[in-house]
């Protein structure tokens, strides 16, 4: 959406953190979300705020990154949409900036389920405060189930949670028809939560369509739990894959230990980068034996010029994380 200079990503370092790393979502009725681009846009450029927010009829959502002082900006910029006064945010911090430029999109969906008849803006589950959240996943009554995608779950994932193994929140609805005998033999409570919290309340939207009115979310999502509740109490095992260049968050929301691999955009463990298959920028475990001799090259030239304009402290224009759901 935006130009940025070769040495906008230079930000001053006198905190260790000097990046504010912010996370929003609200589910809200714009009828014209076009109108509403161009001048969102302006503001968080000309603020030097970077990152993805998704605008559409159902509403908002996204991650920035910038300065206290320009997240405060663009903050103010979103809450003074329709709808958008109460909006919640979660925040951590960064080194360094995780986006490398400022994209303002049109989409169908803030988040794609393409299930047309669910209102997530005026039907939906409980929400759960994080600190209430480990009795009610407790209670046998209830299952609990990561609307997530499978790679997702493999980085991290509650106690004792269902995972649906799906590539994208688009099949949840399919897998959920599918499974939902079973699922609910027995437990007449579900409880569901996702990274921010945003593909849970849709999750529940779908599920009360379905006929279930027992639903229950995880209020700010995983990323509220683990920046709120202390881990000696935590029952959340792993770390959360997040989508941007910090790859996945700990408790307490501190980076965490995992890699992107930069040809399949799947994130990397500890012990999948000590696989002879792993190279940084070319080839992971997951993708080695789905990509040729050429493609490897391919990524390494790339993964080569990358590094050579961060040493110049320039962008490459080709060095960026793959949007997903």
């Amino acid at each position: 959406m935006c130009a940025v200079s070769p040495n906008s990503r230079e930000l001053p370092v006198s905190d260790p953190l000097p990046i504010r790393v912010v996370a929003l979502y609200r589910f809200t009725a714009f009828p014209d979300p076009a109108a509403l681009r161009g001048p969102l846009a302006q503001v968080c450029c000309g603020l030097g705020v970077k990152g993805t927010l998704l605008l559409a009829p159902e509403g908002i959502n996204g991650t920035i990154a910038g300065t206290d002082a320009a997240i405060d900006g663009a903050l103010a910029a979103i809450r003074a949409l329709p709808g958008c006064a109460a909006l919640e945010h979660k925040e951590s911090r960064a080194a360094t900036m995780p986006f490398h430029r400022m994209k303002v999109r049109l989409k169908q969906e803030i988040v794609t389920m393409g299930e047309p008849h669910v209102d997530p803006v005026g039907q939906v589950g409980t929400y759960v405060a994080p600190a209430d959240w480990n009795a009610l996943i407790a209670d046998p009554d209830v299952v609990l189930i990561d609307t997530r995608n499978a790679y997702e779950v493999a980085v991290g994932t509650f106690e004792g949670a269902v995972d649906p193994q799906t590539d994208s929140f688009r099949d949840f609805p399919r897998w959920f028809r599918a499974h939902r005998d079973t699922l609910l033999a027995g437990k007449p409570k579900v409880a569901m939560f996702c990274t921010g919290g945003i593909r849970c309340e849709k999750a529940t939207a779908l599920l009360r369509a379905e006929g279930v009115d027992d639903v229950y979310h995880l209020q700010g999502g995983i990323l509220k739990y683990l920046e709120t509740v202390p881990e000696a109490n935590s029952r959340w095992n792993g770390e959360c894959f997040v989508f941007d260049q910090r790859v996945a968050v700990g408790h307490g929301l501190a980076p965490g230990s995992h890699a992107l691999c930069h040809a399949c955009r799947m994130p990397v463990s500890v012990a999948d980068q000590a696989s002879p298959f792993y190279e940084e920028g070319v080839s992971c475990p997951a993708c080695y034996h789905q990509r040729s001799d050429a493609d490897r090259a391919r990524y390494a030239e790339r993964h080569r010029q990358e590094k050579l304009a961060e040493a110049r402290g320039e962008e490459h224009v080709g060095a960026k994380i793959a949007d997903r759901d």
